[in-house]
């Protein structure tokens, strides 16, 4: 991919084009405003080695390109941390030697069969709402720095951008907790949530075919994700069903792997956490919905670890030759 200004694409610059004038001052006075007070809560936090951060109920690609890196950063630094998230994430939320990144999870089940993640900002059931509202009660009660990213103007306006400011962002490589074999295996992500196609997704492939032209060049081709957002795929051969609410199944399978296939989603962050390479596929052009900001929040880890794309079957099959046979 040819160079890119990340900061002239961000989303802040991109939305402030909807004001002028005086209303365009005070929408920039705003951000600045949010920035100021999330390096004071920074502040705070690493003073007093305590926070709440939460509640997180959104998009597995939010969870591990704008909250994951910032909760292993403050673990990093002897911080304790009073977490409020989804409970299939858990597995995610372990140093690289195991160990928990929080010293309390308030866990919200599993509502994505009923309401499917969007963001951050996911409307959840009744039941959920009313754990997340004891969960700001308590943090708001408790004196404490609380990272409310359940506002939804601070959580897209202000830490996701602020987040690429400083330093304070840690991947470990949780292939250290999660790895069991040595095999030589692909990791296929049949993603069925949302339109049939999308500028961000594109048009849908045939995942049955695509994990046979896969399979002769891998000892095994897992196909894996969460059940409410995959299309399962017929099981044969070397080719093998890890469909799972349990990430612990879908870390240990990116784990093992040489490489990962998915559509342009929230799995291409794995590619933080784990040795794999990632393929991204892409059927409907050459022009891929909101790729900059998908690199622009990678950072330097963009360069440093590319990812890869193909934009037919026929280019699939040239670069895992080219790779892997």
């Amino acid at each position: 991919m040819s160079q890119v200004n990340f900061n002239v694409l961000s989303d802040n610059r991109h939305f402030a084009r909807n004001y002028k004038g005086l209303a365009r001052l005070r929408y920039w006075l705003g951000i600045y405003m949010g920035f100021a007070k999330a390096w004071l809560r920074l502040w705070k936090t690493l003073r007093k080695k305590e926070c709440y951060y939460g509640p997180f109920k959104g998009e597995f690609g939010h969870f591990l390109a704008h909250n994951l890196p910032f909760i292993a950063y403050l673990h990093s630094r002897g911080v304790k941390i009073h977490y409020c998230g989804m409970q299939l994430h858990e597995p995610f939320l372990v140093n690289e030697n195991g160990q928990p990144l929080v010293a309390s999870y308030h866990g919200l089940r599993d509502f994505f069969a009923e309401v499917p993640p969007k963001l951050n900002k996911a409307v959840p059931p009744a039941d959920v709402q009313q754990e997340i509202n004891a969960f700001h009660k308590k943090a708001t009660a408790s004196g404490l720095p609380f990272w409310n990213i359940d506002d939804e103007y601070y959580y897209w306006f202000i830490h996701r951008s602020w987040l690429l400011k400083g330093h304070h962002l840690h991947y470990p490589d949780l292939s250290k907790v999660y790895r069991t074999t040595t095999e030589k295996s692909c990791v296929l992500f049949p993603r069925s949530k949302g339109a049939a196609s999308s500028l961000n997704n594109g048009e849908a492939w045939d995942y049955d075919e695509l994990a046979e032209l896969l399979s002769p060049y891998f000892d095994k081709v897992y196909v894996t994700g969460h059940p409410s957002q995959t299309i399962a795929v017929r099981e044969r051969g070397n080719i093998v069903l890890r469909i799972s609410a349990d990430n612990r199944n879908v870390l240990e399978t990116c784990a093992n792997a040489s490489l990962i296939v998915t559509q342009h989603s929230g799995a291409v962050y794995l590619a933080d956490y784990v040795p794999a390479q990632v393929l991204i596929i892409y059927k409907g052009g050459t022009q891929i919905g909101s790729l900059v900001n998908t690199l622009r929040f990678r950072g330097k880890r963009a360069a440093a670890k590319p990812f890869h794309y193909a934009y037919s079957t026929p280019e699939i099959i040239t670069f895992v030759k080219n790779q892997f046979a």
